[in-house]
């Protein structure tokens, strides 16, 4: 024994054995080309030098570490609790465990957290991206090394990289067609950074539902924040400063509408007669506010269990070649008392 001041490798072995190190590490994962005697001799050796493997001593053979990366936004959002419940439940049922980190908004910590998980050899890697993501390269290393990479909810494309989320166009064309069969004719849109396809898209229905009902874009009515609750405050002090004022609002949260809604009525705004109000993600919290709030509601829990699910077929087949796919799930605009006016 070294008495521990120096890590045993491969090399080691492998000098003491006067075979090469490719031999030994082919023996200590089980490589079928290492005969039956070679394999039981490298791995006594390994075990009587106190050889430890990178990986997980339990996982030598099979070369994985039952555990699966996440990186989100935010976590304190329901929606990405009900999306993480989701994912562990499946997970649990696959024997595997769940790193979570966040990336709170910024590509460079977004960086950070992948290389963390990286290091941490994670078999394969569960994404929503922060605002500012640019790029995706530094997800490269793991499709390099063929360790799967799913994005959901916040997408990116990428041939390597199946993506989960909803028809946010749809459901946004959806939501402004409501507003404006309610009579609302100067729709504000609060949306985010249009780099993330998520609110890009958004932006896109509410475009085309003016379009088609010949409803002029005015970009002075797009107002591009964080979404945060304390950016609907803002918010709303920027549609009190309008001439004349907007009435409808179509929120890209609901989180941001909410407090939104709340500033105006403090403001004396009737809501909905003076402005109709739609968010959209059907947190708890829209069914609180006073009046309720119009919203999109797709399930949270349902794209975890998704992404997990596909996870795990992307690690059972991985050997298989099979093209990165995307799987695009239901939303369903919940009309409330927010949006709801008498013509």
């Amino acid at each position: 024994m070294n008495g521990g001041e120096k890590e045993i490798t491969i090399y080691d072995i492998a000098d003491k054995l006067h075979i090469s190190a490719a031999t030994v590490s082919r023996a200590l994962q089980d490589h079928p080309r290492v005969s039956k005697k070679t394999k039981k001799l490298v791995i006594k050796t390994a075990g009587d030098m106190g050889y430890r493997s990178n990986s997980f001593a339990s996982n030598l053979r099979k070369k994985s570490s039952n555990i699966i990366g996440l990186i989100v936004p935010r976590l304190n959002s329901n929606f990405m609790a009900d999306v993480i419940a989701g994912i562990e439940k499946v997970l649990n049922n696959n024997n595997y465990n769940l790193i979570i980190s966040q990336s709170l908004e910024t590509m460079q910590k977004e960086i950070n957290n992948a290389n963390a998980m990286l290091v941490n050899r994670v078999d394969g890697l569960l994404v929503s991206l922060a605002y500012d993501t640019t790029n995706v390269d530094h997800f490269e290393p793991f499709i390099k090394r063929n360790i799967p990479v799913i994005f959901f909810d916040r997408v990116f494309d990428h041939d390597g990289c199946p993506q989960i989320y909803i028809d946010n166009y749809k459901a946004a064309y959806e939501i402004t067609s409501h507003l404006i069969k309610q009579g609302c004719k100067r729709i504000v849109h609060i949306t985010a950074s249009q780099l993330r396809k998520v609110y890009a898209e958004r932006y896109a229905g509410y475009q085309k539902a003016l379009e088609d009902n010949n409803i002029k874009l005015d970009t002075n009515l797009v107002i591009i924040n964080d979404l945060s609750s304390e950016a609907g405050i803002t918010a709303a002090h920027q549609l009190l400063k309008m001439s004349p004022l907007p009435d409808g609002v179509f929120s890209a949260n609901d989180n941001c509408a909410i407090s939104c809604m709340q500033t105006l009525k403090k403001a004396g705004i009737r809501i909905p007669a003076d402005i109709a109000f739609a968010g959209f993600n059907n947190d708890p919290s829209s069914c609180v506010v006073e009046p309720n709030l119009t919203t999109v509601n797709y399930k949270g829990y349902e794209m975890g269990e998704v992404a997990a699910k596909l996870m795990i077929d992307n690690l059972i087949n991985k050997d298989e070649f099979h093209p990165a796919h995307s799987l695009v799930l239901r939303s369903e605009l919940i009309v409330r008392e927010s949006s709801l006016r008498v013509i």
